[in-house]
């Protein structure tokens, strides 16, 4: 490769900030994340909230599934990219994290019946959901369940909607081959999975700790 086709790399700390906080963040949204930090939630940054809200937006999102509901903060930042009849059905384990996240969904002035807050495991919740009905599903739960979270997207998608995993650089520990901790390990050949997929259109994302992003494509069968 010559010295001009070279892609440059090493984006340094104070660009990656700029364009991570590019997207300002509100009173609500800033609210949202305290409670989060208050009990021990770590949401998705501000750079992946917007390209949450970005997505939803361009693919006119009427119904959205998440996993991790946490404090509301993803949430919020989808809701306001979706239609504005727009569902969001959102699960979690801690019946206080969906607690403070319909605050924050009241702060932000949305309206009840845009929001299925459905405590529970995932994978228990997600089979009861209806097949093809879905525009977007985001996953930000258990590490170890991403695979059988990606299993359930497909089923729960439209032809043409948009699955979204967040942790999917996990701390740039996938891109170091020496890492083979559980979750690494999990995050990394979920990566290898979702970019292979006859059935799937994928990105990466360098925001925050990354977003995995994946159209499911049309297909005769679909």
């Amino acid at each position: 490769m010559t010295e001009e086709a070279t892609i440059a790399t090493g984006l340094k700390p104070a660009s990656w900030a700029y364009a991570e906080e590019f997207v300002s963040e509100d009173d609500v949204l800033a609210a949202a994340r305290s409670r989060a930090t208050e009990v021990g939630v770590v949401p998705i940054g501000s750079g992946g909230g917007a390209a949450l809200r970005f997505l939803a937006a361009v693919i006119e999102a009427r119904a959205v599934v998440e996993i991790g509901t946490g404090t509301g903060v993803s949430g919020l930042w989808m809701l306001r990219g979706m239609r504005a009849d727009g569902v969001l059905t959102t699960v979690d384990t801690e019946a206080e994290h969906q607690r403070l996240a319909k605050q924050s969904f009241t702060e932000a002035g949305i309206p009840p019946q845009r929001v299925r807050l459905i405590p529970g495991a995932a994978l228990d919740v997600l089979p009861r959901l209806t097949d093809g009905h879905y525009d977007l599903v985001f996953c930000d739960g258990d590490k170890h369940e991403y695979a059988d979270y990606l299993a359930e997207a497909l089923r729960l998608l439209k032809p043409g909607g948009i699955v979204a995993f967040d942790n999917a650089l996990w701390h740039d520990r996938v891109a170091d081959p020496a890492q083979r901790d559980a979750e690494t390990v999990a995050i990394r050949e979920l990566g290898k999975t979702v970019r292979d997929h006859e059935l799937l259109l994928p990105v990466l994302l360098p925001v925050g700790d990354g977003l995995l992003v994946a159209k499911k494509v049309w297909t005769p069968e679909t």
